[in-house]
């Protein structure tokens, strides 16, 4: 069972990859510190990117930011929830704002999870194995 290296193919296809959605690439910046080389993480700033990507690539989780410019993150959301090459991806909707409505909105859109800024980067992290070792319990139908 030994130690993986970090170069090899294997190790790399063994990682959980993270779509992040967010008009602000310091957002990602902050992530990517914490959670390099735990995961596989990829930016796109835009709905339309983010469906493109998520489509072309199917990552494991996507960390979807709320307020954005354009398409925000609920209509991303809906848009990947009614996709069916993406309705199977977990979705992890964050935002600064915490009332019952924003969060009721969120998983009305489809989203399987809602988290406040700030929040935990352990949290997180537990968040997203979950949502991985859920998929992984589950065929893709």
């Amino acid at each position: 069972m030994g130690h993986m290296d970090p170069s090899s193919k294997e190790y790399s296809e063994s990682l959980t990859s993270v779509l992040v959605v967010d008009d602000e690439y310091f957002n990602f910046e902050m992530l990517s510190a914490s959670f390099s080389p735990r995961f596989d993480l990829n930016y796109v700033d835009s709905g339309a990117a983010c469906l493109e990507y998520a489509v072309a690539h199917q990552p494991d989780v996507i960390l979807l930011d709320v307020c954005m410019p354009g398409l925000n993150g609920y209509d991303i959301c809906r848009l990947l929830k009614n996709t069916p090459e993406t309705k199977h991806i977990p979705i992890i909707m964050v935002s600064g704002l915490d009332t019952d409505a924003e969060k009721q909105t969120a998983f009305e859109a489809g989203c399987d999870e809602y988290i406040t800024k700030p929040f935990s980067i352990s949290d997180l992290i537990d968040l997203i194995d979950y949502f991985v070792r859920q998929s992984q319990r589950s065929p893709q139908l």
